[in-house]
């Protein structure tokens, strides 16, 4: 794995905390969870096309997204649940235990994810390294939820 992805992915982690803030005030102006979900998305889509319309994309023929398994849509499902259960949790649980709870969460399932190849993954058997690392990060949300 090279070092800028590692990079990469820790500042995009550490947006993602700042993202949960900025959509908890958003709650608390709009009053709704989901209404502050929906101007993620909508913010997000806008920033999405411009990008798409700059770098010149190809876009998909009506007959390669009717290729698309429906189930594979779902994706979209789980980003909107996760931007409006973070704004409604954010301001109650506080930054760092709901991200602890949230990457305990992702954690543990991407070791099932990664053990069994599903949804299209590669085979990542779970052995003792990996069965330690994820307790040593359950552990490390306790003490950050105890608090």
């Amino acid at each position: 794995m090279t070092l800028w992805l590692m990079v990469v992915a820790l500042l995009i982690g550490a947006g993602l905390s700042v993202q949960v803030g900025l959509n908890s005030q958003v709650r608390q102006y709009l009053g709704d969870p989901a209404l502050a979900a929906l101007g993620n998305f909508l913010v997000g889509t806008v920033a999405i096309l411009v990008y798409l319309v700059l770098m010149r994309a190809n876009w998909p023929s009506t007959g390669t997204l009717r290729a698309v398994p429906p189930v594979n849509w779902l994706g979209g499902l789980f980003g909107a649940a996760y931007v409006a259960a973070s704004a409604l949790l954010a301001p109650r649980l506080g930054s760092a235990p709901l991200l602890a709870l949230l990457i305990g969460g992702q954690l543990l399932m991407s070791l099932v994810l990664d053990h069994y190849g599903w949804i299209g993954f590669a085979t990542h058997e779970i052995n003792a390294w990996r069965v330690a690392g994820a307790v040593l990060l359950v552990a490390g949300v306790v003490l950050i939820v105890r608090n």
